[in-house]
């Protein structure tokens, strides 16, 4: 009973603990060298980009767009640091930004790294470091 008592214990300290530390993480993001030079990627390597239709904390990427350029959602309380914020998008989910700008993927990057996205329509570019 007392080692049943003291596993449980275990357990939920340590399940406390993992969700404490998302809860208020940061995105979790790197900067990569592409054949195009630095760019900042999410964990998995995945390259990140900005919308140039967006404004300073405001997404206008929904429907089509957001199923092409799909965001880059940060968790339910997640705490930003500098340069990076969190823009609450119209449909009430919440998007990471880099000073500002929301951050979305590219659907037809399929392997970490890829840059296909840079330049599409105009309206597309890699987030820098």
């Amino acid at each position: 009973m007392t080692f049943r008592l003291f596993a449980s214990l275990a357990t939920g300290a340590a399940a406390l603990v993992l969700t404490a530390g998302a809860a208020f993480a940061a995105p979790d993001v790197q900067t990569l060298e592409t054949d195009i030079g630095e760019v900042i990627a999410d964990s998995e390597g995945m390259v990140l980009y900005t919308f140039a239709n967006d404004e300073p904390g405001v997404s206008n990427c929904y429907e089509q767009c957001a199923v092409n350029w799909p965001p880059f959602f940060a968790e339910e309380g997640a705490m930003a640091e500098e340069p990076y914020s969190i823009v609450e998008r119209t449909d009430g989910t919440m998007i990471w930004a880099k000073d500002g700008m929301p951050l979305y993927y590219w659907i037809n990057d399929t392997e970490p790294g890829m840059t296909s996205g840079d330049g599409v329509g105009g309206n597309w570019d890699v987030a820098r470091p």
